[in-house]
Formats: C-alpha cells, sequence, structure tokens
C-alpha cells in the first residue's frame, strides 16, 4: 500500500467513524432511558477510542485529515437520519435500519484493522499498533450490534 493510498484508505475509515459516531448519537438522544441507549452509549465510547487511533495514525504518517470527507460524512449521517425507517419519528425500523448501518459500518472497521495488519512491514507508523485488541474489540462490538439488531428485527417486523 502506498503512502497516499494509505491516506485515503484512512481518511475514508476517519469520515466513516465521524458518520457513526453522528448516527449513534441521534439514536442515543431518541431512544433516552431505554436499555438500548444505555448499550449504545458504552459502544459510542468504543467507537470514539477507534476513532482517535485512526486519528492518531493518519497524523502519525503526516498525512493530515481529511476534512472535505468528514463534512461529507457528517451530512450523508444527517440525510440518512431524515430516510432511516421512512418517517421522521424513530421507531423499530428506523432502530432496525440504524443497527444495520452501523454493523456494516463496524465489519469495515474489523476490515481495515486485518488489512492494515498485512502492510505493517510497509509502513513503520503501523507497528506499534495493538491490531489483535482493535480486531477484538471490532467483533466484540459487531456482536453486540447483532444482538441488538435481531432484536430490532423483532420488534420491527
Amino acid at each position: 500500500m502506498s503512502r497516499d493510498a494509505l491516506r485515503t484508505y484512512l481518511n475514508d475509515h476517519l469520515a466513516g467513524s465521524v458518520m457513526a459516531i453522528e448516527v449513534v448519537e441521534r439514536t442515543i438522544r431518541e431512544n433516552e432511558g431505554a436499555p438500548f441507549a444505555a448499550r449504545l452509549t458504552r459502544l459510542l465510547g468504543e467507537i470514539r477510542q477507534d476513532q482517535a487511533v485512526l486519528k492518531g495514525l493518519i497524523d502519525g504518517i503526516g498525512a493530515g485529515q481529511s476534512p472535505v470527507k468528514k463534512a461529507g460524512a457528517w451530512l450523508a449521517a444527517k440525510a440518512g437520519g431524515m430516510k432511516l425507517g421512512g418517517t421522521d419519528d424513530p421507531g423499530e425500523l428506523s432502530r432496525l435500519e440504524v443497527l444495520e448501518m452501523l454493523a456494516m459500518g463496524i465489519h469495515g472497521k474489523w476490515a481495515l484493522w486485518r488489512a492494515l495488519r498485512v502492510v505493517t512491514g510497509s509502513h513503520e507508523e503501523l507497528r506499534g499498533l495493538d491490531l489483535d485488541s482493535l480486531e477484538r474489540r471490532a467483533l466484540e462490538q459487531r456482536g453486540e450490534v447483532e444482538e441488538l439488531r435481531l432484536e430490532a428485527a423483532a420488534a420491527a417486523l
């Protein structure tokens, strides 16, 4: 992976994390007081930690964060909030669709950590990453979201 490709790849994933955080924060607000929101709040903290790792990597390779990609992701999250569930009301279908989108994002994050593992020899800045922990956390997040998603599916469908 060339340095330019690595910069782009990391910034694409950073944009995805911006979108995920925006969507999860909105979903927590919409479900305030529910056990579902408490579970998402814990997950949100982990997503923020993973985002900090990405920012550190981007800074470490001297690439700089892409404000355009981050802004685009934020706008996409806002626009997606109007579509999910087909109404403006936060309901069971909206919750299901948010969790499905989040599950895809977490799978992408897991894939990111796996991809970085195979290029650590080419990029000195990646050698200090605890990829085992990052991959494990992504798998745990995926399991947690899958449990929530199936609960939402049972309620919505």
